[in-house]
């Protein structure tokens, strides 16, 4: 009786951890569609404590927050958190999502595209 009572209390507690972790994305893309970027970066702050041993979270994670520097005017940080998902999580569907947030940065003016931040060397 014991064991069956250890094995669904160990099997509870990472159903909350999902549900947990599940519970504060749905907040964070709540607050994103009003607009409140600082609730946002909360939630998903939450949810990277809660997601260590899960890292299949962090892409999409990562995504919401680059978009939330986006609506912030940080650019820079955006794209960085963006070039983050392209070499961590090369073929997930956020990584193809990545790239089109850094393309249409880079269309828009926002962020430099690769042959202007060549550093050129200098004549004397």
């Amino acid at each position: 009786m014991r064991f069956v009572l250890f094995i669904a209390l160990a099997l509870s507690v990472t159903g909350c951890t999902r549900w947990s972790m599940n519970h504060h994305m749905n907040l964070a893309y709540k607050a994103y569609e009003r607009g409140n970027c600082e609730q946002v970066m909360l939630e998903l702050s939450k949810v990277d404590r809660a997601s260590r041993a899960r890292r299949y979270m962090q892409p999409e994670v990562s995504m919401m927050r680059g978009q939330c520097l986006e609506r912030q005017k940080l650019f820079v940080d955006a794209a960085q958190t963006y070039q983050f998902i392209l070499s961590q999580y090369p073929n997930s569907e956020y990584a193809y999502r990545a790239r089109a947030r850094l393309e249409t940065l880079q269309s828009l003016g926002h962020y430099p595209t690769r042959s202007a931040t060549a550093v050129r060397p200098t004549s004397f």
